[in-house]
Protein backbone atom coordinates (compact mmCIF):
# COMPACT_ATOMS: atom_id res chain seq x y z
CA UNK A 1 0.00 0.00 0.00
CA UNK A 2 1.46 3.74 -1.23
CA UNK A 3 0.82 6.41 1.64
CA UNK A 4 -0.74 7.07 3.79
CA UNK A 5 -0.84 4.05 5.27
CA UNK A 6 -2.98 1.66 7.57
CA UNK A 7 -1.67 2.43 10.45
CA UNK A 8 -0.17 5.94 10.16
CA UNK A 9 0.91 9.26 12.61
CA UNK A 10 0.87 12.99 11.93
CA UNK A 11 4.38 13.23 12.61
CA UNK A 12 5.40 14.95 15.95
CA UNK A 13 6.82 13.85 18.82
CA UNK A 14 7.06 14.64 22.16
CA UNK A 15 11.09 16.16 22.65
CA UNK A 16 13.34 14.20 24.34
CA UNK A 17 15.04 15.32 27.47
CA UNK A 18 18.43 15.18 25.91
CA UNK A 19 16.99 17.99 23.02
CA UNK A 20 15.72 20.08 25.42
CA UNK A 21 18.42 20.49 27.13
CA UNK A 22 20.88 20.90 24.50
CA UNK A 23 18.31 24.06 22.98
CA UNK A 24 18.27 25.45 26.38
CA UNK A 25 21.90 25.09 26.53
CA UNK A 26 21.86 26.61 22.56
CA UNK A 27 20.16 29.71 23.79
CA UNK A 28 22.11 30.46 26.43
CA UNK A 29 25.25 30.23 23.95
CA UNK A 30 26.55 27.38 26.36
CA UNK A 31 26.25 25.29 23.24
CA UNK A 32 27.19 25.70 19.49
CA UNK A 33 24.51 25.26 16.71
CA UNK A 34 26.63 22.21 15.21
CA UNK A 35 26.90 21.02 18.62
CA UNK A 36 23.13 20.95 18.91
CA UNK A 37 22.66 18.98 15.34
CA UNK A 38 24.45 16.50 16.49
CA UNK A 39 22.19 15.95 19.47
CA UNK A 40 19.33 16.46 17.42
CA UNK A 41 21.09 13.88 14.84
CA UNK A 42 21.05 11.05 17.70
CA UNK A 43 17.60 11.54 18.98
CA UNK A 44 16.21 11.68 15.65
CA UNK A 45 17.81 8.11 14.18
CA UNK A 46 16.56 6.55 17.69
CA UNK A 47 13.25 7.94 17.38
CA UNK A 48 13.18 6.46 13.64
CA UNK A 49 14.42 3.03 15.00
CA UNK A 50 11.65 3.31 17.38
CA UNK A 51 8.73 3.90 15.13
CA UNK A 52 10.21 1.30 12.49
CA UNK A 53 10.34 -1.18 15.22
CA UNK A 54 6.41 -0.67 16.16
CA UNK A 55 5.63 -1.04 12.93
CA UNK A 56 4.70 2.19 11.26
CA UNK A 57 5.65 1.87 7.23
CA UNK A 58 5.82 5.79 7.51
CA UNK A 59 8.18 7.85 9.32
CA UNK A 60 9.40 11.06 10.57
CA UNK A 61 12.01 12.76 12.27
CA UNK A 62 9.57 13.82 15.44
CA UNK A 63 9.91 17.35 14.42
CA UNK A 64 12.70 17.86 16.52
CA UNK A 65 14.58 20.31 15.05
CA UNK A 66 11.26 22.54 14.98
CA UNK A 67 10.12 25.12 17.95
CA UNK A 68 7.14 24.68 16.40
CA UNK A 69 4.50 22.78 13.46
CA UNK A 70 4.54 25.45 11.35
CA UNK A 71 6.63 28.67 12.40
CA UNK A 72 10.05 26.89 11.29
CA UNK A 73 9.20 26.59 7.96
CA UNK A 74 7.21 29.75 7.08
CA UNK A 75 9.78 31.76 8.62
CA UNK A 76 12.35 30.54 6.04
CA UNK A 77 10.48 31.60 3.47
CA UNK A 78 11.63 34.64 1.26
CA UNK A 79 10.06 37.84 2.68
CA UNK A 80 8.74 36.08 5.97
CA UNK A 81 9.58 36.67 9.84
CA UNK A 82 8.14 35.71 12.73
CA UNK A 83 6.40 37.73 15.26
CA UNK A 84 5.22 37.02 19.11
CA UNK A 85 1.47 37.28 19.42
CA UNK A 86 -0.99 36.17 22.34
CA UNK A 87 -3.35 34.25 20.80
CA UNK A 88 -6.97 33.31 22.23
CA UNK A 89 -7.26 29.42 23.90
CA UNK A 90 -10.98 27.64 25.11
CA UNK A 91 -11.61 28.58 28.41
CA UNK A 92 -10.60 32.27 28.06
CA UNK A 93 -7.09 31.43 28.38
CA UNK A 94 -3.85 32.78 25.95
CA UNK A 95 -1.14 31.88 24.89
CA UNK A 96 2.07 33.53 23.46
CA UNK A 97 3.23 32.10 20.14
CA UNK A 98 5.52 32.80 17.29
CA UNK A 99 3.46 33.87 14.12
CA UNK A 100 3.98 34.73 10.32
CA UNK A 101 4.42 38.16 9.42
CA UNK A 102 5.09 39.13 5.73
CA UNK A 103 7.95 41.93 5.68
CA UNK A 104 8.46 41.47 1.82
CA UNK A 105 7.78 39.57 -1.47
CA UNK A 106 7.44 36.21 -0.53
CA UNK A 107 9.35 33.56 -2.46
CA UNK A 108 11.55 30.04 -2.36
CA UNK A 109 15.06 30.05 -3.04
CA UNK A 110 15.67 26.87 -0.85
CA UNK A 111 14.82 25.63 2.63
CA UNK A 112 16.59 23.60 5.70
CA UNK A 113 13.83 21.44 6.26
CA UNK A 114 14.89 19.93 2.79
CA UNK A 115 18.59 19.35 4.57
CA UNK A 116 16.08 17.52 7.41
CA UNK A 117 14.69 15.56 5.11
CA UNK A 118 17.59 14.03 3.52
CA UNK A 119 19.10 13.04 6.95
CA UNK A 120 15.67 11.60 8.13
CA UNK A 121 15.64 9.74 4.26
CA UNK A 122 19.46 8.50 5.01
CA UNK A 123 17.97 7.10 8.63
CA UNK A 124 15.24 5.38 7.36
CA UNK A 125 14.17 2.03 6.39
CA UNK A 126 10.44 3.09 6.47
CA UNK A 127 9.48 5.40 3.83
CA UNK A 128 10.19 8.84 5.02
CA UNK A 129 7.77 11.55 5.26
CA UNK A 130 7.98 15.29 5.61
CA UNK A 131 5.31 17.70 7.20
CA UNK A 132 4.75 21.55 6.24
CA UNK A 133 2.11 24.03 6.98
CA UNK A 134 0.07 24.31 4.32
CA UNK A 135 0.14 27.41 1.98
CA UNK A 136 -3.13 28.23 4.22
CA UNK A 137 -1.77 29.02 7.35
CA UNK A 138 -0.43 32.60 5.43
CA UNK A 139 -4.12 33.29 5.32
CA UNK A 140 -5.63 33.19 8.56
CA UNK A 141 -9.34 33.60 9.17
CA UNK A 142 -8.82 34.30 12.99
CA UNK A 143 -7.97 38.02 12.28
CA UNK A 144 -7.59 40.78 9.27
CA UNK A 145 -5.12 39.18 6.70
CA UNK A 146 -3.42 42.78 6.72
CA UNK A 147 -2.38 42.67 10.59
CA UNK A 148 -0.01 39.62 9.13
CA UNK A 149 1.52 41.93 5.97
CA UNK A 150 2.95 44.64 5.09
CA UNK A 151 1.44 46.77 3.19
CA UNK A 152 4.83 47.99 1.35
CA UNK A 153 5.02 44.36 -0.31
CA UNK A 154 1.60 43.73 -0.83
CA UNK A 155 -1.14 46.47 -1.39
CA UNK A 156 -3.31 44.10 -2.36
CA UNK A 157 -4.60 40.85 -1.35
CA UNK A 158 -4.84 39.10 -4.43
CA UNK A 159 -1.06 39.66 -5.53
CA UNK A 160 -0.47 38.20 -1.92
CA UNK A 161 -2.06 35.16 -2.87
CA UNK A 162 -0.64 34.85 -6.33
CA UNK A 163 2.81 34.54 -4.16
CA UNK A 164 1.69 32.13 -1.48
CA UNK A 165 0.83 29.65 -4.54
CA UNK A 166 3.70 30.00 -6.47
CA UNK A 167 6.22 30.12 -3.11
CA UNK A 168 4.53 26.87 -2.61
CA UNK A 169 5.24 25.31 -5.76
CA UNK A 170 8.65 26.03 -5.85
CA UNK A 171 9.15 24.16 -2.53
CA UNK A 172 7.20 21.06 -3.08
CA UNK A 173 8.97 21.00 -6.46
CA UNK A 174 12.52 21.28 -4.48
CA UNK A 175 10.78 18.93 -2.24
CA UNK A 176 10.24 15.98 -4.52
CA UNK A 177 13.86 16.48 -6.12
CA UNK A 178 15.12 15.60 -3.13
CA UNK A 179 13.79 12.70 -3.15
CA UNK A 180 10.66 13.20 -1.29
CA UNK A 181 7.61 10.41 -1.97
CA UNK A 182 5.33 11.30 0.73
CA UNK A 183 4.82 14.92 2.14
CA UNK A 184 1.78 16.25 4.54
CA UNK A 185 0.71 19.76 4.25
CA UNK A 186 -1.05 20.79 7.87
CA UNK A 187 -4.05 22.84 7.60
CA UNK A 188 -6.01 24.59 10.65
CA UNK A 189 -7.78 27.16 8.34
CA UNK A 190 -10.43 24.58 6.73
CA UNK A 191 -11.08 23.66 10.29
CA UNK A 192 -12.05 26.83 11.29
CA UNK A 193 -14.48 26.84 8.37
CA UNK A 194 -16.41 23.80 9.96
CA UNK A 195 -16.78 26.22 13.59
CA UNK A 196 -19.90 28.00 13.47
CA UNK A 197 -18.61 30.86 15.92
CA UNK A 198 -15.09 31.28 14.43
CA UNK A 199 -17.53 31.59 10.77
CA UNK A 200 -19.50 34.65 12.19
CA UNK A 201 -16.75 36.28 13.74
CA UNK A 202 -14.69 35.70 10.31
CA UNK A 203 -18.28 37.45 8.78
CA UNK A 204 -18.38 40.36 11.07
CA UNK A 205 -14.93 41.06 9.78
CA UNK A 206 -15.94 41.50 6.37
CA UNK A 207 -14.74 38.15 4.95
CA UNK A 208 -16.80 35.58 2.77
CA UNK A 209 -16.56 31.80 4.16
CA UNK A 210 -17.38 30.49 0.85
CA UNK A 211 -14.46 32.91 -0.62
CA UNK A 212 -11.91 31.73 1.47
CA UNK A 213 -12.91 27.85 0.81
CA UNK A 214 -12.61 28.53 -2.77
CA UNK A 215 -9.07 30.08 -2.02
CA UNK A 216 -7.90 27.64 0.15
CA UNK A 217 -8.91 24.99 -2.14
CA UNK A 218 -6.95 26.76 -5.08
CA UNK A 219 -3.57 27.26 -2.81
CA UNK A 220 -3.17 23.85 -2.04
CA UNK A 221 -3.91 22.34 -5.46
CA UNK A 222 -1.51 25.60 -7.45
CA UNK A 223 1.16 24.42 -4.14
CA UNK A 224 1.16 20.85 -5.75
CA UNK A 225 0.61 21.40 -9.39
CA UNK A 226 4.00 20.49 -10.34
CA UNK A 227 4.94 17.93 -7.62
CA UNK A 228 6.87 14.68 -9.22
CA UNK A 229 4.14 11.72 -9.94
CA UNK A 230 5.27 9.21 -7.15
CA UNK A 231 4.73 11.88 -4.33
CA UNK A 232 1.97 11.18 -2.50
CA UNK A 233 0.90 14.46 -0.85
CA UNK A 234 -1.90 14.24 2.42
CA UNK A 235 -3.60 17.23 4.08
CA UNK A 236 -4.13 17.21 7.10
CA UNK A 237 -7.42 19.12 9.34
CA UNK A 238 -6.30 20.53 12.70
CA UNK A 239 -8.81 22.02 15.13
CA UNK A 240 -5.67 23.14 17.62
CA UNK A 241 -3.15 21.17 19.38
CA UNK A 242 -1.35 23.47 21.59
CA UNK A 243 -0.44 21.65 25.16
CA UNK A 244 -3.23 19.74 24.61
CA UNK A 245 -5.51 22.32 23.73
CA UNK A 246 -7.72 23.03 20.90
CA UNK A 247 -9.45 26.28 19.08
CA UNK A 248 -12.13 25.16 16.80
CA UNK A 249 -15.42 22.47 17.17
CA UNK A 250 -17.72 21.46 14.38
CA UNK A 251 -18.16 18.72 11.91
CA UNK A 252 -16.79 18.95 8.14
CA UNK A 253 -19.91 19.17 6.83
CA UNK A 254 -19.44 22.57 5.73
CA UNK A 255 -16.66 21.93 3.95
CA UNK A 256 -16.58 17.95 2.97
CA UNK A 257 -17.57 18.46 -0.61
CA UNK A 258 -15.16 21.16 -1.53
CA UNK A 259 -12.27 19.65 0.46
CA UNK A 260 -12.49 15.70 -0.67
CA UNK A 261 -13.73 16.28 -4.46
CA UNK A 262 -11.73 19.49 -5.54
CA UNK A 263 -8.54 19.71 -3.29
CA UNK A 264 -6.14 17.22 -5.99
CA UNK A 265 -4.09 15.28 -2.99
CA UNK A 266 -3.89 11.80 -2.09
CA UNK A 267 -5.71 11.62 1.43
CA UNK A 268 -6.55 13.35 4.16
CA UNK A 269 -5.94 12.99 8.22
CA UNK A 270 -9.25 13.88 9.78
CA UNK A 271 -9.72 14.82 14.04
CA UNK A 272 -12.22 12.23 14.79
CA UNK A 273 -11.04 11.47 18.47
CA UNK A 274 -13.78 13.75 20.25
CA UNK A 275 -17.10 14.91 19.69
CA UNK A 276 -15.50 18.09 18.61
CA UNK A 277 -15.27 16.69 15.16
CA UNK A 278 -18.56 15.88 14.68
CA UNK A 279 -19.89 12.61 13.12
CA UNK A 280 -18.83 10.41 9.81
CA UNK A 281 -21.62 11.71 7.80
CA UNK A 282 -19.64 13.88 5.64
CA UNK A 283 -17.60 11.18 4.78
CA UNK A 284 -20.49 10.33 2.25
CA UNK A 285 -18.51 12.87 0.03
CA UNK A 286 -15.27 11.26 -0.20
CA UNK A 287 -14.79 9.75 -3.76
CA UNK A 288 -12.87 6.28 -5.25
CA UNK A 289 -9.49 6.81 -4.93
CA UNK A 290 -8.86 9.05 -2.33
CA UNK A 291 -7.54 7.70 1.47
CA UNK A 292 -9.34 9.22 4.63
CA UNK A 293 -7.14 8.44 7.88
CA UNK A 294 -8.84 8.69 11.31
CA UNK A 295 -7.74 10.21 13.81
CA UNK A 296 -9.31 8.09 16.13
CA UNK A 297 -6.70 8.01 18.75
CA UNK A 298 -6.14 10.74 20.80
CA UNK A 299 -2.63 12.52 21.01
CA UNK A 300 -3.97 15.34 23.77
CA UNK A 301 -4.08 12.55 26.51
CA UNK A 302 -2.00 9.75 28.10
CA UNK A 303 -5.07 7.21 28.51
CA UNK A 304 -5.00 4.03 26.19
CA UNK A 305 -8.20 3.99 23.72
CA UNK A 306 -9.87 0.07 23.86
CA UNK A 307 -9.44 -1.34 20.96
CA UNK A 308 -13.10 -2.52 20.31
CA UNK A 309 -14.07 0.80 20.99
CA UNK A 310 -11.55 2.50 17.95
CA UNK A 311 -12.80 -1.24 15.66
CA UNK A 312 -16.54 -0.08 16.61
CA UNK A 313 -15.71 3.30 15.31
CA UNK A 314 -14.06 2.48 11.98
CA UNK A 315 -17.05 0.25 11.31
CA UNK A 316 -19.40 3.41 11.32
CA UNK A 317 -17.27 4.83 9.18
CA UNK A 318 -16.99 2.29 6.61
CA UNK A 319 -20.77 2.85 6.30
CA UNK A 320 -19.85 6.01 4.68
CA UNK A 321 -16.77 5.55 2.83
CA UNK A 322 -15.40 1.64 2.06
CA UNK A 323 -13.26 0.00 4.37
CA UNK A 324 -10.23 -0.14 2.11
CA UNK A 325 -10.08 3.76 1.81
CA UNK A 326 -9.47 3.89 5.87
CA UNK A 327 -6.69 3.90 7.77
CA UNK A 328 -6.27 5.04 11.72
CA UNK A 329 -3.88 7.53 13.14
CA UNK A 330 -3.75 9.74 16.45
CA UNK A 331 -6.31 12.89 15.77
CA UNK A 332 -2.54 15.21 15.74
CA UNK A 333 0.88 15.44 16.33
CA UNK A 334 2.37 14.65 20.16
CA UNK A 335 4.29 18.23 19.96
CA UNK A 336 2.71 20.75 18.32
CA UNK A 337 5.00 22.91 19.81
CA UNK A 338 8.80 21.90 21.70
CA UNK A 339 6.40 22.07 24.83
CA UNK A 340 4.16 19.03 23.85
CA UNK A 341 1.08 17.88 25.19
CA UNK A 342 -0.01 15.80 28.24
CA UNK A 343 1.53 12.70 28.10
CA UNK A 344 4.43 11.20 29.01
CA UNK A 345 7.14 9.52 26.14
CA UNK A 346 6.33 5.96 27.06
CA UNK A 347 1.59 6.74 26.50
CA UNK A 348 3.01 8.34 23.22
CA UNK A 349 4.85 4.98 21.77
CA UNK A 350 1.92 3.15 23.36
CA UNK A 351 -0.63 4.94 21.41
CA UNK A 352 1.75 4.48 18.22
CA UNK A 353 1.38 1.18 18.77
CA UNK A 354 -2.24 0.68 19.60
CA UNK A 355 -2.58 2.03 16.34
CA UNK A 356 -0.38 -0.98 14.45
CA UNK A 357 -2.10 -3.26 16.17
CA UNK A 358 -5.38 -2.18 15.46
CA UNK A 359 -4.90 -1.73 12.13
CA UNK A 360 -3.60 -4.92 11.52
CA UNK A 361 -6.36 -6.72 13.28
CA UNK A 362 -9.01 -4.58 11.28
CA UNK A 363 -6.97 -4.76 7.80
CA UNK A 364 -4.42 -7.67 8.44
CA UNK A 365 -1.00 -7.70 7.14
CA UNK A 366 2.41 -6.65 8.82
Amino acid sequence: MSPPFRADHVGSLLRPAAIKAARAKHAEGKLSAAELAAVEDGEIERAVARQEEIGLRGVTDGEFRRYAWQTDFLAKLDGATMVEAVLPLPGGATAKMMIPRIVGRLGFSGHPMIDHYRFLARHARATPKLSIPSPNMLISILRDWRQGVSADAYPRIEDFQRDIGETYKKAVRAIGEAGCTYLQLDDCNLAYLCDAAQVERAKARGLDPKALLDTFVGLINTAIADRPRDMKVAVHICRGNFRSTWLAEGGYEAVADAIFNRIGVDGFFLEYDTARAGGFEPLRFVPKGKTIVLGLVSSKTGAPEPKDALKRRIDEAARYVPLDQLCLSPQCGFASTEDGNVLTEDQQWKKLALVVEVAREVWGGA
